[in-house]
């Protein structure tokens, strides 16, 4: 396979188009556990474990057939797939048919997510890699940083039809243009690659934080909407769908603006050390979300939108105060704090994806090394859901923060002690 601009624009729009519809169904969350009355913590934690359970089945028999076979034929089924599922939502009207759709959703997403990045990883040098994964996650997140606001505006405008009607309609361009500018991928890996790289010393190390990360990220991204969308009862803000899409926005802005730069400098000066430093800031910054209330009310936040000014009269003609609504002053606090995942975030995650890339790379069988990656993420995703939706119920909304923030710095002090013992005290600047 020869990398060209035409192959790589036509994956990063399957990033788009399938990031759209994924930070879709997060930003609508709180309204879908408000209109279907889920009834107790446990079914909200399987809102978002239905799709992540999915994956989990999903990620072995994917990533071996894009290793075992064409990966494009594999990323067009994984493309058609989601068609079917976002084509379903409109239709359900129960907690167990949304369950039931979000799992489809997941096997989805495992496809088209694993094999994009591992011809995305195929197509680039050692050189350019995490340079090329940070440009494709940069596409994933303009798709939310575009869907977000647009699935809050159409909901409340035309309900939930609507939106996966546009989330439809983006999927077929994206399948259109894999057909027709992406290569048949002629690389066949015999055996089962999974055994080789499952005892690979790197990807054992790598995996001693990402297994704890998991826990982290799922807990605090999935509970941010949460926290912002549902009513004040269930211990969250009760935001408008439309401010849930700010909030959402702004982790996902400065993610898209930062990645394909800290990509960049990951691949000339090591990938390990960006780990360690965006899993800290995700920790730190993760603790600090439940304080948004108190510090909104000392800094005086302001809870309205301004009526006046140069910026306000270059808008267009629309009615923001009515599109955000009741306001509080935690408002413009979690937003700043949500855009400072974002950007510990932008350091972590080409580094770790380009990491895995490499050793698949190197030692054959690239989705398979991205499968390995999935695989150990699955677990943590699975269960944080779970524990955090009994944290809700029980502890209160501020303790899936706190869990969640602790487990991001354990997860860092793990992968410090394995990568010192394992591969020496200089390996977090040599890697």
């Amino acid at each position: 396979m020869h990398g060209n601009r035409a192959q790589f624009y036509a994956l990063y729009l399957t990033r788009f188009a399938t990031g759209f519809g994924f930070v879709t169904l997060v930003t609508l969350l709180g309204k879908y556990i408000d209109v279907l009355d889920p009834g107790s913590g446990l079914v909200v934690g399987l809102f978002v474990s239905g799709l992540t359970a999915a994956q989990a089945v999903a990620v072995v028999p994917m990533a071996w057939s894009g290793d075992r076979y064409d990966k494009r034929t594999v990323l067009l089924a994984s493309l058609a797939l989601s068609v079917v599922a976002y084509g379903a939502f409109p239709f359900v009207d129960s907690s167990a048919g949304f369950v039931g759709v979000r799992a489809l959703q997941g096997v989805a997403l495992t496809g088209t997510g694993l094999v994009t990045l591992a011809l995305v990883g195929e197509l680039s040098t050692l050189e350019t890699r995490a340079n090329h994964i940070g440009k494709a996650n940069a596409a994933r997140f303009a798709a939310a940083i575009v869907g977000a606001p647009a699935a809050g505006v159409l909901y409340q405008l035309y309900g939930f039809d609507a939106v996966f009607g546009v989330i439809v309609v983006l999927l077929v361009p994206a399948l259109l243009g894999v057909l027709a500018f992406v290569e048949p991928d002629d690389t066949r890996i015999e055996g089962f690659p999974f055994a080789d790289l499952a005892v690979n010393r790197r990807l054992l190390t790598l995996s001693s934080f990402r297994a704890q990360y998991a826990v982290a990220v799922t807990m605090v991204r999935k509970w941010v909407p949460i926290f912002a969308g549902v009513t004040a009862a269930r211990g969250g803000l009760h935001y408008a769908a439309f401010a849930v899409s700010v909030v959402l926005v702004a982790e996902k802005f400065t993610n898209m603006l930062l990645q394909p730069h800290t990509g960049r400098l990951s691949d000339r000066f090591g990938r390990a050390l960006f780990v360690f430093v965006g899993g800290t800031g995700y920790g730190l910054v993760a603790l600090t979300i439940p304080f948004a209330p108190a510090i909104g009310e000392a800094l005086n936040a302001p809870t309205a939108v301004p009526t006046t000014g140069p910026l306000v009269a270059a808008l267009p003609v629309v009615d923001l105060a009515a599109l955000l609504g009741d306001l509080s002053p935690a408002f413009v606090p979690l937003v700043v704090l949500n855009g400072l995942l974002g950007v510990a975030d932008s350091f972590r995650e080409p580094a770790s994806m380009a990491l895995f890339a490499d050793e698949g790379t190197d030692d054959g069988g690239v989705a398979s090394s991205f499968g390995i990656r999935e695989l150990v993420w699955r677990p943590g995703s699975i269960l944080a859901p779970l524990l955090g939706g009994v944290l809700m119920g029980s502890a209160g909304m501020e303790w899936v923060f706190y869990v969640g923030g602790l487990a991001s710095l354990s997860g860092v002090l793990t992968f410090l002690g394995v990568l010192s013992y394992s591969h020496g005290a200089s390996a977090l600047t040599r890697w």
